[in-house]
């Protein structure tokens, strides 16, 4: 394991208890450029974010997730010891956090093996704070709402489709009524307690309204 840290500000957060404010959210950075790495740090801090732990390479990520359990990770791509998707691979398997993915190529087929690996959004470098920290906020979103999806459904195959029927639902909820994806999908929440249904049910029914096939 790369031993490859970046030291985090000596004036860091303070316990957000013990000051009596609201927690912070919480972050580990992987990226193997220093410099970028330190960037990446500045950016969320300056953010709000308390960085757990900044590293350099995917086994040390892996590790730090584990042990942290952050309320997103950053990371690269490209990095020693194992890389951005594997490392995403591992920490999607056992739904610790949300991913956001650094690469400095936009091909689709990288895009698409980097959500496959359970990433929930990517940024393109060079990046500006104005495109990673939206990014962030869509990742952490969409790994919330796949957290309570998969509370309410036990069988795996299940809610694998489930969870495209309610992206579908939301893509016609933002076209139709102008909603945005958290928006959409607090509709869909809602919907489904006040009438005692599925979200899937509630998604099939807009899917049926909204004039989208179901498959």
């Amino acid at each position: 394991m790369t031993d490859e840290t970046t030291s985090l500000p000596d004036d860091a957060p303070q316990d957000a208890a013990a000051s009596g404010e609201a927690p912070r959210r919480t972050a580990v950075v992987a990226e193997d450029e220093s410099l970028i790495r330190m960037d990446i740090v500045e950016t969320l801090t300056e953010a709000g974010f308390e960085v757990l732990a900044a590293v350099g390479d995917g086994e040390s990520a892996v590790a730090k997730v584990r042990e942290l359990r952050p309320d997103v990770v950053v990371m690269d791509v490209k990095m020693p010891q194992v890389d951005g998707v594997t490392a995403a691979e591992r920490i999607g398997e056992d739904n610790l956090a949300p991913v956001v993915m650094l690469t400095a190529f936009s091909q689709a087929e990288l895009v698409e093996r980097a959500r496959d690996a359970g990433a929930m959004a990517y940024v393109v470098k060079p990046f500006t704070p104005a495109d990673l920290l939206p990014a962030i906020e869509i990742a952490i979103s969409r790994h919330q709402q796949i957290t309570q999806l998969e509370s309410e459904i036990a069988d795996l195959g299940e809610r694998f489709e489930t969870r495209k029927r309610v992206d579908r639902a939301k893509g016609l909820l933002q076209t139709n009524m102008g909603l945005s994806e958290p928006e959409a999908f607090r509709w869909i929440q809602k919907t489904s307690m006040d009438r005692r249904l599925t979200m899937r049910e509630v998604a099939d029914a807009v899917v049926d309204q909204l004039g989208g096939p179901k498959d």
